[in-house]
Parts: C-alpha cells; sequence; structure tokens
C-alpha cells in the first residue's frame, strides 16, 4: 500500500492570507477604536471610525491582494509564453536543459536524459514550468479568489472588535475592546501555528505581543491628540 504524507507546507499559501487578513483586521480595526475612544470620542464616533476601518481594511485588501496576485499571473504567463516558443524552436536544447537540472539534483547523465525524455514526451511545458521555472500550468494564481479571499478574512476578523464596542460603553469599553482583541488574536495564533505545524505558544506570543503594541501605540495617540472632538 502506498505511503501517504500530509505536508503542511502545502497549506502555505491560503493560511498566511487568512492569517493575515484576519490579524490586520482584528488589530487595525481595535487599535484604531482605541484611539479614537481615548481621544473621548462620542459613542457614534467611535462606530463610525470601527465601520470606517472595516469597510476600508477589507477593500484594500481586496485590493491589494488583486494587484499583487495579478502581477504575479502576468509573470507566469509571460514565464510559459516564452518557454512555449524556445520548446519550439529547438526542443532538442530544451530536453538537454532539464536534463541537466536533473544531474545537477544526483541522477546519472543517462538516466537523466531517460527522465527528461519520459517527461517531455508526457507533457513539455508542464515539465519545463514545474522543474526549470517552479511554476505549475495547471495552478495558476486567480486574483479574484486571491481578493475575496483577503476581504473576507479582515472583515471577520475586525467585525470582533467592532462588536464589542457596540455592546460595551463607558469607561470599560478601551478595556474589553484590547482583551477580546487579544484573546482573539491568541486563539489566531495557536490556530496557525497547529496548522502550519510550530509551536504554539510561539505563534500566540508574535500576535499578541504585535496587537497589543499597536493598540498601546494608538490609544497614547488618541490620549495626546484627542482635542477635536
Amino acid at each position: 500500500m502506498a505511503h501517504s504524507e500530509l505536508h503542511r507546507s502545502q497549506r502555505s499559501g491560503w493560511l498566511r492570507a487568512s492569517v493575515l487578513g484576519a490579524n490586520d483586521g482584528i488589530v487595525s480595526t481595535a487599535s484604531l477604536i482605541i484611539g479614537v475612544a481615548s481621544a473621548d470620542a462620542s459613542q457614534p464616533q467611535i462606530l463610525v471610525a470601527g465601520l470606517a476601518s472595516l469597510v476600508a481594511g477589507a477593500m484594500s485588501m481586496a485590493a491589494g491582494e488583486y494587484v499583487s496576485v495579478s502581477a504575479q499571473a502576468d509573470t507566469e504567463k509571460a514565464d510559459l509564453e516564452m518557454e512555449q516558443r524556445s520548446l519550439e524552436s529547438d526542443e532538442d536544447e530544451e530536453r538537454d536543459e532539464l536534463a541537466e537540472l536533473y544531474m545537477d539534483r544526483g541522477l546519472e547523465a543517462e538516466l537523466a536524459h531517460q527522465v527528461a525524455a519520459a517527461l517531455m514526451a508526457h507533457d513539455a511545458l508542464d515539465a519545463h514550468a514545474r522543474d526549470e521555472i517552479g511554476i505549475s500550468v495547471t495552478q495558476s494564481a486567480n486574483p479574484l479568489q486571491a481578493a475575496w479571499s483577503s476581504a473576507a478574512a479582515f472583515s471577520a476578523g475586525a467585525v470582533l472588535p467592532l462588536l464589542t464596542a457596540w455592546l460595551v460603553t463607558g469607561a470599560l469599553q478601551i478595556v474589553a475592546i484590547a482583551i477580546a482583541s487579544l484573546v482573539s488574536l491568541a486563539a489566531l495564533g495557536s490556530l496557525a501555528a497547529r496548522a502550519g505545524g510550530a509551536p504554539v505558544l510561539i505563534g500566540i506570543g508574535r500576535v499578541t505581543f504585535w496587537g497589543a503594541l499597536a493598540m498601546v501605540v494608538t490609544a497614547i495617540v488618541g490620549r495626546l491628540f484627542g482635542v477635536g472632538f
């Protein structure tokens, strides 16, 4: 029976995007709300600021991911087109080039040429894309999917501090937002660490430290410059 292994590195793409989006949603929205609340803003002003942070942040994440992944997709497409032209103009040279890659990885020359010939007979472009360029013909970047995923992850993270600000008013509002946000960041760090196979405490420590620092800094800024409300 074939031995099947689940490698966590396969999760790195979606895991990074989801964690980054949710983390940004929590930290940026909570920090903004705490900064505005520290400036003695009214409850409606605090909620408007939080809602604006959610919408603007989600749109920014979506736009940023769309542009970034579109550029990646364009680069991959250009590389594949260039490789296809090379295959059409001199297939023998491309086969030798592929064989050299396998020899560099430890195969004997004869075997390397046999492997290169077999793979190119099956799908020449895919073989060169995977082993020479390091991309996949069948799994190209999807800008719209990346945009929607990032926007959704950011919004999911931003909802928590906004909801806390809506439910808790008065003197305890800032403390409640900070506690709820830090607990959420700790849970997010733990989830990301477990999914990625990393030490849980390190994952929790990273996100909570930087989240707490961001909230403290914005609270200080709000207190120092909150004179216009």
